[in-house]
């Protein structure tokens, strides 16, 4: 062994004596010879109206009398409220101007009652030429069975075309998905006649006050009823679109055109009558609620 292979080699045992002394090298405790940082000492919190000082001057500050009107005491059932509250709508209540024909039109209806329970009442109307076309009325007790839907049960009283007729009147109204309008009525009369009407809306809002309305309404008959001239199967449809202002949501004037039409033997009864059996009209009228 040479001299510098001695030299080496010692060398390298001073080093390895050195490291053992090194605190943390040692076999051990892994965390010897390790000094905790001191830690940055946090501040309290500062109480709620004292950290409300650095808000601007311009927002109030809180007060107990706040909180309490924020968190009222509940003390029964908030959602069905027992208070008996209305509504009324006319929908439309319109001039209508046509080929060889031009008269009124109203289509309005409303409820009293509670957030369940409702007394519904709904009346059409339409004069052709100065004479009352058509004429009817709803009284209807409606029950909500779910968010938007409600059953309705009571009677329809037609007053034009022909006699008088009462109709026991069952359905059920609502939002379907989408948000369309719906209104689906059966109904039941003298000498077993029965009747079905569907009406559907929609509202496509162009602006906040610029609101599209489309409407669709048909009616399908049972049973023939020469007398008034209305015949069985499809009857009458009833299509429109009416663009409206909302000045206030109460109060909207209106433009639109609708398409009247008779179909089947209804249309054969208007046609042996002389009438008209549908056509394209030209509608401006009033839109309001309260």
């Amino acid at each position: 062994m040479t001299w510098n292979t001695v030299a080496r080699v010692g060398s390298f045992a001073c080093l390895l004596l050195l490291a053992a002394r090194t605190p943390g090298f040692a076999q051990g405790d892994p965390h010897q010879g390790h000094r905790p940082e001191p830690s940055t000492p946090v501040a309290p919190a500062k109480p709620a109206a004292e950290g409300a000082k650095d808000l601007p001057s311009f927002i109030p500050l809180v007060t107990d009398e706040d909180r309490k009107a924020a968190f009222p005491d509940v003390e029964r059932h908030a959602v069905h409220d027992e208070a008996a509250n209305y509504f009324v709508l006319f929908d439309q209540l319109e001039w209508q101007a046509g080929k060889g024909a031009t008269g009124m039109s109203i289509d309005g209806r409303g409820w009293v009652g509670g957030d369940r329970d409702r007394l519904w009442f709904r009346t059409e109307g339409d004069g052709d030429e100065g004479r009352v076309g058509e004429a009817q009325a709803h009284v209807l007790y409606g029950r909500q069975f779910s968010r938007w839907w409600d059953v309705v049960a009571g009677i329809r009283q037609d007053v034009r075309p022909g006699p008088a007729q009462t109709w026991a009147a069952f359905g059920v109204q609502g939002l379907a998905p989408y948000w369309f309008d719906v209104e689906a009525t059966a109904y039941v009369g003298a000498a077993g006649r029965t009747r079905a009407r569907l009406e559907i809306e929609y509202e496509i809002l162009l602006t906040n006050r610029l609101v599209v309305q489309p409407l669709v309404e048909a009616e399908v008959v049972g049973k023939s009823d020469p007398e008034r001239g209305i015949g069985a199967g499809l009857s009458t449809t009833d299509a429109g679109v009416r663009l409206r202002y909302e000045i206030r949501r109460e109060l909207a004037p209106y433009v639109g055109v609708s398409w009247n039409t008779k179909w089947g033997k209804t249309a054969d009864f208007a046609r042996a009558a002389g009438a008209r059996t549908g056509g394209a009209r030209l509608v401006t009228g009033l839109r309001l609620w309260f």
